[in-house]
């Protein structure tokens, strides 16, 4: 689990642009310092150095080859291909991985994932951006906000962001995805240490002068029902892993 503190008034731009911002990542003995374009991490090292690591891909190695159920489909059965996880991360010189960005809006979370995004690709890694708002444009647009469509809407970005990993690449997922249940079952999609949480820890009134969507004016109006952005009180503090 990682956490970033940030205070005063926000400026995407900048942050954007700047060697300034910094994340430390931890999962279990792994400690990753990201400063600007220098990053060092273990997803980043030669796959060469992460043989352990190709048992544990989710191509369907240890599933089984019988017909079965899952939710309402029935009789389907899991088709393994010749051309693995390992082979992907090996192909791509890269661990995949998700590093799953969370917090209130107006946190940074879409500035930050497009810094690190920029980062990573000049330093040549593959990565990929699931950016809430930008999945809700399509394959989650028939979803709202009520409880049961944001768990809907995180369970969504979770699968795609396990294909993703499995594809070899770092897949950085960008939303609020304010309940811990939902976290932490995206978080079992994945081998273990292929999923780093990040936790934006901004406080709310800094997040409410920001306000970049407007959010808070419309809730603290009452024009929107949704209390996540005036609460948000399962991302405070963030469970810690390790």
């Amino acid at each position: 689990m990682a956490a970033i503190q940030g205070a005063g008034p926000f400026s995407p731009s900048p942050l954007a642009k700047s060697r300034f911002a910094r994340i430390v990542l931890e999962t279990n003995a792994t400690r990753i310092g990201l400063h600007g374009v220098d990053f060092r991490s273990s997803f980043l090292k030669p796959i060469k150095a992460m043989a352990n690591d190709c048992g544990a891909a989710v191509s369907g190695k240890n599933l089984s080859q019988m017909a079965k159920t899952v939710g309402k489909a029935t009789n389907i059965v899991w088709h393994k291909c010749s051309v693995d996880k390992c082979d992907r991360q090996q192909l791509l010189e890269q661990k995949g991985c998700v590093i799953w960005m969370t917090g209130l809006s107006g946190s940074g979370k879409s500035t930050l994932a497009c810094a690190l995004s920029r980062g990573l690709h000049a330093r040549g890694k593959l990565t990929y951006i699931l950016d809430g708002d930008n999945v809700r444009h399509g394959l989650n647009s028939d979803l709202g906000f009520k409880a049961e469509d944001r768990a809907e809407n995180i369970r969504r970005i979770g699968e795609v962001a396990k294909l993703f990993a499995d594809a070899g690449i770092i897949c950085i997922a960008s939303l609020i995805s304010p309940y811990r249940k939902d976290r932490d079952a995206c978080r079992a999609l994945l081998p273990e240490r292929d999923f780093i949480e990040v936790f934006l820890d901004v406080p709310l009134e800094v997040c409410e002068a920001r306000d970049p969507k407007g959010l808070y004016k419309l809730a603290r109006s009452g024009k929107i029902k949704d209390s996540i952005t005036t609460e948000g009180r399962e991302l405070f503090p963030p469970k810690c892993y390790g």
